[in-house]
């Protein structure tokens, strides 16, 4: 039997492959915290981007702003985040990530980086730049 590779072909199956399984064992180590990958995610992107709106946060995460709508009440209900009025916008809210959110996102990153090396323990350093780099590149590339 040859490689998924050889089977597949497809770098887009691929690409999504890693992902699910990343995501996967990521998700383990956050549901110690009480976290899924999502939450996870808005609450770095919310630190280092204080101001996000609802849809900001929808289209990072890609999902529909009424899923990133019920995945913020569930952060806000457990006090991790609070949605402030826009200054100039009425109908929209800044998401700002709370002291506790920004205690819970510290714990979360120790055992997320803990896990990302066990994954990556098996490539050289070089390896793993130019696996970063291929990936920002291909971000990059679909915009």
């Amino acid at each position: 039997m040859g490689s998924y590779r050889d089977e597949v072909g497809s770098l887009t199956f691929m690409v999504r492959k890693v992902w699910l399984n990343m995501r996967a064992a990521i998700g383990e180590e956050l549901k110690t915290f009480g976290l899924s990958t999502s939450q996870y995610a808005t609450l770095m992107m919310a630190a280092a981007h204080p101001g996000m709106s609802v849809a900001d946060i929808a289209r990072e995460v890609a999902s529909t702003r009424q899923a990133a709508n019920e995945m913020l009440t569930g952060l806000e209900q457990e006090g991790l985040i609070e949605r402030r009025p826009h200054p100039s916008d009425r109908r929209t809210h800044q998401i700002t990530v709370t002291d506790s959110g920004r205690a819970r996102l510290a714990e979360a990153r120790i055992a997320v980086g803990r896990r990302e090396a066990e994954l990556e323990a098996t490539f050289t350093p070089a390896q793993q730049a130019a696996i970063r780099d291929w990936l920002d590149g291909i971000s990059d590339a679909c915009h």
